[in-house]
């Protein structure tokens, strides 16, 4: 078949799917805003297209999100024409439709059938929206209705998409139905035999190197921000530091904002909350807490291969990879009890659930860990088992992943609306 992927940052979520069917004899072909140049990576062929930019247009606030949208569809839309008078013609369009770049492909071509990823839809009610009241809108039902706008670009996709992927049910249940019923559960996979525990890992960190002898505690973010809990974080930090005194926290994470709100202007959400528990902690204590901003990903696996404890926090949203990476490594996770975690954590089986907003029984749940070593393997262990059994990318995800490109293949296609 001729398969086309649509990714703003391809691969993205695609980035094992698209070199599978590569390497199964498929012809891949990759519409990404990554590349400036015409590239092959790993057996797919990977063609930029580019956004025009437009000025002096007033829009009202709420509509700039669809803004961005069509723009990203007209420009992928040209790209496609382009592609279209070069004989191209694909059997199958997968798309992470978030950014809007699929919205008229099946314009260009009617009979591809189209299969979008369904990160997320955008609801309006508790708890998507007002779970953590230090950041409610001030105006939340002007909030709820700009929301609602947001799934404008839902809705015009499950006008000419013919099926849905989520990774987990916890996103996929966000979709209303119809469509919801169209959507198959399959997570994007966790490459458990490149990401597995080793005993006699080593981390250099300045001066030192860390190893599985040290204490050391975990904290990853894409970005450190509220949605991830970041704050409830570093509110725990005074505590945990003294409860802890040979502790090595490392945390990992950009300065930017990837979801929710963003900072005052001029500020991060990083420095925000070490500038609010800065004063509450020695000089010789904050010397072991160790910001590694964003790190490659060979160093990413070590540090989580060096934790003694993972903590990890989300507002009810898109659940983290580094969360199943974590279990995949036999970390100990003291998690939120949130519902996405919910999905992927039993609680005292493979991992430990505690109030998102109580810092306090976030520190209590860690040290009872930190001193209970038997406990800590046996989460450890049945956590690995479950990223095993549940999410392992070869044995389960990608086969599923692959059946679903093959019978998303097969689907009638219907008219394009008129």
């Amino acid at each position: 078949m001729n398969i086309l992927f649509i990714h703003q940052n391809f691969p993205g979520q695609f980035k094992h799917l698209s070199v599978a069917l590569a390497a199964q004899g498929h012809q891949v072909t990759a519409l990404t805003l990554r590349v400036k140049e015409p590239a092959t990576w790993r057996g797919v062929r990977v063609l930029p297209y580019g956004v025009q930019r437009r000025g002096g247009q007033k829009l009202h606030p709420w509509l700039l999100d669809m803004d961005s949208k069509v723009t990203r569809g007209e420009a992928c839309y040209h790209a496609a024409q382009k592609l279209k008078e070069q004989g191209y013609h694909p059997d199958v369009i997968i798309a992470h439709h978030g950014w809007g770049e699929s919205l008229f492909l099946r314009d260009v071509w009617p009979r591809a059938r189209l299969g979008i990823y369904c990160e997320l839809y955008h609801l309006a009610g508790y708890p998507h929206l007002g779970f953590d009241p230090e950041f409610q809108s001030r105006d939340p039902g002007a909030e709820a209705l700009r929301i609602r706008l947001k799934n404008l670009n839902n809705h015009m996709h499950f006008d000419v998409a013919q099926a849905g992927l989520s990774p987990t049910s916890f996103q996929a249940d966000t979709f209303p139905q119809p469509f919801r019923d169209k959507i198959s559960v399959i997570h994007d996979g966790i490459d458990t035999a490149q990401v597995k525990p080793d005993p006699g890992v080593r981390f250099a960190l300045g001066d030192r190197v860390l190893t599985r002898d040290d204490e050391v505690i975990t904290f990853v973010n894409r970005n450190l921000e509220p949605y991830r809990g970041y704050h409830v974080f570093m509110r725990a930090l005074p505590q945990l530091l003294r409860a802890r005194p040979e502790a090595q926290i490392l945390i990992t994470g950009g300065d930017g904002t990837s979801y929710g709100a963003k900072p005052p202007p001029g500020k991060t959400w990083k420095q925000i909350f070490i500038d609010e528990v800065r004063g509450q902690i020695p000089d010789e204590d904050w010397a072991r807490v160790h910001f590694l901003g964003r790190i490659p990903y060979d160093r990413f696996l070590d540090m989580l291969r060096l934790s003694r404890l993972h903590i990890y926090l989300t507002y009810p949203f898109v659940l983290s990879w580094s969360l199943l990476e974590a279990m995949a490594m036999e970390c100990a996770i003291v998690a939120s009890d949130t519902a996405p975690l919910r999905e992927a954590i039993t609680h005292d089986e493979t991992g430990r659930l505690v109030d998102f907003f109580d810092a306090g029984k976030l520190v209590e749940e860690v040290c009872a860990l930190l001193d209970d070593a038997p406990a800590r393997a046996r989460l450890g262990a049945a956590a690995r088992n479950h990223i095993v059994q549940t999410y392992d990318l070869q044995n389960i995800c990608l086969p599923q992943q692959i059946s679903w490109v093959e019978a998303l293949a097969r689907l009638p296609v219907p008219d394009l609306p008129v």
